[in-house]
């Protein structure tokens, strides 16, 4: 009889309290129809002396049941606070993971910026310092200045130079909304030095990058989420392509700051029409397939990762952004259930795959 393989997830825990429990859960349930034992667990409940782990599995009506559970197989890292234990644990030897550690995403956008095969898609991205502002501005119209530790699309500000003078539009960490028009380059400087100072998340840097105009709905920021994961072979693959529209007059496109999901090809057809649409999707995957080969072997084994991908008003696709440890609802809000569920599918599939190779 075939031995159970084990598969551990690794997540932030406080008492019973998980981050993204309902996205876990699935996790969870997608292993077992798999055949597999999976469960939760965080770095306070590994038992390193006698090899087990309290893992929690959830009950059917709703919260979570824990008990000593086998050493895992494969550990998939979903833990997104990088507290001192947590880092300890991950640097440790004690499990084989499915992904490996990542850097942060400021350092990743300048590290892609520099290498010939993607630099293409990345825009002109520099570290925010006094009169960077101002030199970007010279060649660019328009700017974005965003935290290179940031989530959810919080403390992102958009700088438009106009005919007379300059528009900012934020949203702060508490995604309260954020206007205001200068006349002058140095207003805009003291102003920006002032956001970057009150916004901060706790001791990350900021980026100045040359904005892209995603405007292609009316006064609507819209942008592409791609899903790439390896599959149940262990090779990269598009799962899925979503597009995010944002709230009328807002500065970004997150779904946090009330944006909507609508469907990939749709929204491009109605905008470029259908060849030029399977064009700009074709293209899209390209760029997912090179980003994550890149960044595989520079960080080592990856599982997944979400990108962010900014379209223009010409067509052509940009990369705003990496995650390697990615959302996957706007599969969910865009109907499309099978790609959704297969996104919960893959990180299992992979592990299970992973723990098959893995030298007994």
């Amino acid at each position: 009889m075939a031995q159970e393989r084990v598969v551990g997830i690794l997540t932030w825990r406080e008492g019973s309290r998980f981050s993204e429990p309902d996205y876990l859960r699935r996790l969870v349930l997608a292993g077992r129809k798999l055949g597999a034992r999976v469960y939760l667990f965080s770095h306070q409940d590994v038992n390193a002396a006698q090899r087990k782990i309290r893992g929690f599995t959830p009950k059917k009506k709703g919260g979570w049941e824990s008990r000593w559970q086998p050493w895992p197989d494969v550990v998939i890292d979903r833990y997104r606070r990088r507290v001192p234990q947590y880092m300890r644990l991950r640097h440790s030897n004690l499990f084989t993971f499915a992904n490996s550690p990542f850097s942060k995403k400021w350092r990743v956008t300048l590290m892609l910026a520099k290498d010939e095969r993607v630099s293409q898609w990345i825009p002109e991205t520099a570290i925010y310092a006094p009169g960077a502002v101002r030199a970007m501005l010279k060649r660019y119209k328009l700017l974005y200045i965003k935290p290179g530790n940031g989530t959810g699309g919080r403390s992102i500000l958009k700088l438009a130079a106009r005919d007379k003078g300059y528009e900012l539009l934020g949203r702060s960490k508490t995604y309260s909304q954020v206007k205001a028009k200068l006349g002058t380059i140095q207003g805009v400087e003291n102003w920006v030095r002032r956001w970057v100072r009150e916004q901060r998340i706790s001791d990350g840097n900021f980026l100045v990058q040359q904005g892209v105009d995603l405007a292609l709905v009316g006064n609507r920021v819209a942008d592409v989420r791609l899903l790439i994961q390896k599959d149940e072979r262990g090779e990269w693959s598009v799962t899925g392509r979503g597009v995010r529209v944002g709230k009328a007059g807002s500065s970004t496109s997150n779904l946090h700051g009330g944006g909507s999901a609508v469907p990939f090809l749709p929204f491009f057809t109605q905008k470029f029409g259908e060849s030029r649409a399977q064009l700009i999707a074709e293209e899209c995957d390209r760029l997912a397939h090179r980003i994550a080969e890149v960044l595989e072997e520079r960080f080592g084994r990856m599982m997944e990762f979400g990108l962010d991908i900014g379209v223009d008003a010409q067509g052509r696709p940009w990369l705003i952004e990496v995650n390697p440890k990615p959302g996957r609802e706007v599969f969910r809000q865009i109907g499309e259930k099978e790609t959704y569920r297969l996104a919960i599918q893959r990180p299992v599939q992979f592990a299970l795959q992973l723990g098959e190779r893995k030298p007994v």
